[in-house]
C-alpha cells in the first residue's frame, strides 16, 4: 500500500522560512539578475557541511514534529509531515536536508524547483499551511485555496519559551474569516460595520483562507489527546470590539472549534498583546499589524482580502 499524507497535518515550508538563508538569497538574486544561478549552487555546495542558522519558522516546525516522537515507523501515529517546498535547486537542497539533520530535525521530504513556481505542488501534498519568504509564491498559494503566509525573516524568535506548548495566534477578518465585514468597514466606516455585524450576529461568517489550518490543528489536538508532550493553544487577536465580537465567537462555535483566547482590541496595537501571549507564530492580513507583531514574535503576512488588493 502506498504511503499517504492523508489524516496528517501537512506543513510545506520554503528553505528561507525554515533556515536563515538571507545571505544566500542575496547571492542567488545577484546571480539570477546576471542570468546565472550556478554561482549560487556553488556557494551552497561549498557550505554543505556548514549548518545553516535557524529561520523564523524553525521553532514552530520543531514543536510540530514533536507530535511524532516515539512513533517512528508507526504511520497511524505519525501525525505531522513537514515538507520543504522551495525554489532552490536540487544541489542546494542537499544543504537544506543536511542542516536539518545537523539539528536533529526529522524532515524527509522536499520538492526543489530551481526557480520555477513551487506552489503548484501544494495540491499533491494536501498542505494545510505554506510558509515562504517569497511574496509571489504566497499569493499563488492563497489564490489556489491554500493557507499561506509570507514570513518576516527578521521576526523575533523565542524558541525557548513554552517548550511543551504550541501557541498560534490568528487575526479574524481576511484570515480565519472572509473579508466580507472588512469590505463594509473599508467602504462605509465603523458605524456601518458595527451595524452590519449586529444584524448578522447569528449568521456565521464565511470562511477565510486559514480556516483549514485551524480545523487541522483542532483535529491534531483531538487525535493526540494526552499522548504527546506538546499541547496546542490558539488565540484570536482581532481589531473587532463589542458588539462586533459576537459574530466572530458564534462563527467559531458553528465550526465546532474551541479557541483558547480571544482578544477584541478595537484598534489597539496588537504587538503589545502578542508580547504577553508569546505565540510561536501570528498570522495577519495587514502589514501594519504584521510589522508590530514581528518585533515580538514570529509573524506571517496573509496576503489576501481587501487590505491587500492595492498591492496585488
Amino acid at each position: 500500500m502506498p504511503i499517504s499524507l492523508e489524516n496528517k497535518l501537512v506543513v510545506a515550508i520554503s528553505s528561507r522560512a525554515l533556515f536563515d538563508f538571507e545571505e544566500e538569497n542575496r547571492v542567488y538574486e545577484t546571480g539570477v539578475a546576471q542570468g546565472d544561478d550556478k554561482s549560487y549552487m556553488r556557494y551552497q555546495l561549498e557550505r554543505l557541511d556548514m549548518p545553516a542558522r535557524v529561520g523564523v519558522a524553525f521553532p514552530l516546525v520543531k514543536k510540530l514534529l514533536a507530535f511524532n516522537e516515539g512513533n517512528e515507523g508507526n504511520e497511524d501515529k505519525h501525525r505531522v509531515e513537514v515538507v520543504v517546498l522551495s525554489r532552490n535547486d536540487p544541489v542546494s537542497g542537499m544543504r537544506v536536508f543536511r542542516s536539518a539533520r545537523q539539528v536533529d530535525l526529522k524532515i524527509e521530504r522536499g520538492v526543489f524547483t530551481r526557480g520555477r513556481d513551487p506552489f503548484g505542488y501544494l495540491n499533491a501534498l494536501g498542505a494545510h499551511l505554506f510558509l515562504s519568504a517569497n511574496e509571489r509564491d504566497v499569493r499563488g498559494a492563497l489564490a489556489a485555496g491554500f493557507p499561506a503566509a509570507r514570513v518576516y525573516p527578521d521576526s523575533a524568535k523565542k524558541a525557548e519559551l513554552h517548550p511543551d506548548e504550541i501557541r498560534i495566534a490568528f487575526d479574524g477578518d481576511a484570515v480565519l474569516f472572509s473579508d466580507e465585514a472588512e469590505r463594509i468597514f473599508q467602504s462605509n466606516g465603523l458605524d456601518a460595520f458595527q451595524q452590519h455585524e449586529i444584524e448578522r450576529a447569528a449568521t456565521p461568517l464565511p470562511p477565510g483562507p486559514f480556516k483549514p489550518l485551524l480545523l487541522a490543528l483542532h483535529r491534531l489536538q483531538t487525535l493526540a489527546g494526552h499522548e504527546v508532550p506538546v499541547k496546542i493553544r490558539t488565540a484570536l487577536v482581532t481589531a473587532r470590539s463589542a458588539p462586533a465580537h459576537e459574530r466572530a465567537i458564534r462563527t467559531l462555535m458553528d465550526w465546532k472549534i474551541d479557541i483558547d483566547e480571544a482578544m477584541f482590541l478595537g484598534g489597539l496595537d496588537k504587538g503589545t498583546f502578542l508580547r504577553e501571549f508569546e505565540p510561536d507564530f501570528f498570522f495577519d492580513d495587514q502589514t501594519r499589524h504584521c510589522e508590530s507583531a514581528a518585533r515580538v514574535s514570529p509573524t506571517g503576512h496573509v496576503i489576501s482580502g481587501i487590505a491587500n488588493h492595492d498591492n496585488a
